[in-house]
């Protein structure tokens, strides 16, 4: 950030940024619970994909989390329909977009086509792939000619390399899937006219797409908006020029405990996340590791004190707290998580950790929340019972076991 910091508007407590996070993200309020599935993927601006399908692929609970027990072909309608809602594209990670964001995007399509490398040199034949995409799309790898060469994952074809690249540089697009493959089919065909002919510099989609990053997290240190955006050099240059000229819409604040964070001396706060006290009812549920709530880590601890890593890529004999650890959100804090598998029509818990409250001691209430989370999940996926395998700490197993007992499936 440029010497000179700005002079905050207003000074919030750590539980009222909390909160003003929890409301932008959907988890607090009836209002953030209406217009279904596709109001969700307008609100977060992006939802994370990841091929690790566990009780449901994490696009799926990101929109349970929010919603319940929403149908999950509706969700899958909302991010994939024609005509199209949606792409796919590169924010955080993989993610899916709202399409009206395509033209915010032209930065990043632009540094590619720039660099014309991706994870693989871009093949010969590249001009081929496009012209059979817009000859016969859309087109799934498999359809274009096969997606790997035989080997490791990373293996990938030609065929698979060309597409991938066409689709960074915004030649075809992603806006529909069959199964867990991609549709590829030229942008022309696909993306509005209006939003294709739309043509932004550089600086412009950053700084808007800093007001979206803003919006959809509420409150923010610069470091949360360049991890929520991944931006690096000359782009987070232009980032700070937003933020400190105010192009980008959002406004400096002082969030008590965040002085210390990454670039937390002035912290940055979506203007409508400080007009009103946020009130209403809190989500109960478990949430992906993708979710966007706890997606940074950094973030996700400084905010509710909760250290989170994934496991599913750390060797099982050194895992702490599971395979598919999921942190678990009751009363607008992360009580816990729980390690979660299906087999048959029982939802099975491998493990369920609590996090201490004062003193040490598990927290009053937390185990009746960690059940309410249990069975509407389990309900979700069309489990009718429920087995626990290990709890953590064990003195909390059998107030665990009571509040279980004490609902129905």
């Amino acid at each position: 950030m440029p010497s000179g910091l700005p002079v905050p508007v207003a000074e919030l407590s750590a539980d009222d940024a909390r909160r003003a996070i929890l409301r932008a993200q959907g988890f607090l309020g009836a209002e953030s619970r209406r217009g279904g599935a596709a109001a969700v993927l307008r609100r977060l601006a992006a939802v994370q994909l990841d091929t690790i399908s566990v009780l449901a692929r994490s696009h799926e609970l990101v929109a349970y989390a929010r919603l319940g027990a929403v149908g999950r072909a509706k969700v899958e309608r909302a991010y994939w329909h024609e005509p199209a809602l949606a792409f796919e594209y590169w924010c955080h990670a993989a993610c899916i977009l709202p399409i009206d964001h395509w033209p915010l995007y032209e930065f990043r399509r632009k540094a590619y086509r720039e660099r014309r490398f991706r994870w693989h040199e871009v093949p010969p034949t590249i001009g081929k792939v496009l012209d059979q995409v817009r000859d016969e799309g859309p087109l799934t790898t498999t359809e274009l000619g096969g997606a790997k060469n035989g080997g490791p994952w990373w293996d990938w074809s030609d065929v698979k390399i060309a597409v991938e690249y066409l689709l960074d540089i915004g030649e075809v697009v992603c806006t529909r899937r069959v199964g867990w493959r991609r549709v590829y089919d030229v942008a022309e065909r696909v993306v509005p006219p209006s939003l294709l002919q739309e043509s932004l510099t550089d600086e412009e989609c950053v700084t808007r797409l800093a007001r979206v990053a803003g919006a959809a997290l509420g409150v923010a240190t610069r470091a949360d908006l360049i991890d929520f955006l991944r931006l690096r050099g000359r782009h987070a240059t232009m980032l700070d020029t937003a933020l400190a000229d105010g192009s980008a819409g959002l406004v400096p604040v002082k969030v008590a405990g965040w002085e210390a964070a990454r670039g937390g001396a002035v912290s940055w706060a979506d203007p409508a996340a400080l007009e009103s006290a946020p009130r209403g009812r809190h989500r109960t549920t478990p949430l992906s590791p993708f979710d966007s709530l706890v997606w940074d880590r950094p973030r996700t601890e400084r905010v509710f004190g909760f250290t989170h890593r994934l496991e599913a890529y750390v060797p099982k004999d050194k895992r702490v707290h599971g395979y598919f650890t999921m942190p678990v959100l009751a009363g607008g804090r992360l009580i816990g998580r729980v390690d979660p598998a299906r087999e048959g029509r029982t939802f099975v818990a491998r493990q369920v950790g609590f996090e201490p409250g004062p003193g040490g001691r598990v927290r009053a209430g937390a185990a009746e929340a960690m059940a309410e989370a249990l069975r509407e999940a389990a309900t979700w996926v069309g489990c009718d019972d429920i087995r626990v395998e290990r709890v953590v700490p064990a003195e909390a197993a059998l107030p665990l076991q009571s509040a279980l007992l004490a609902g129905s499936l």
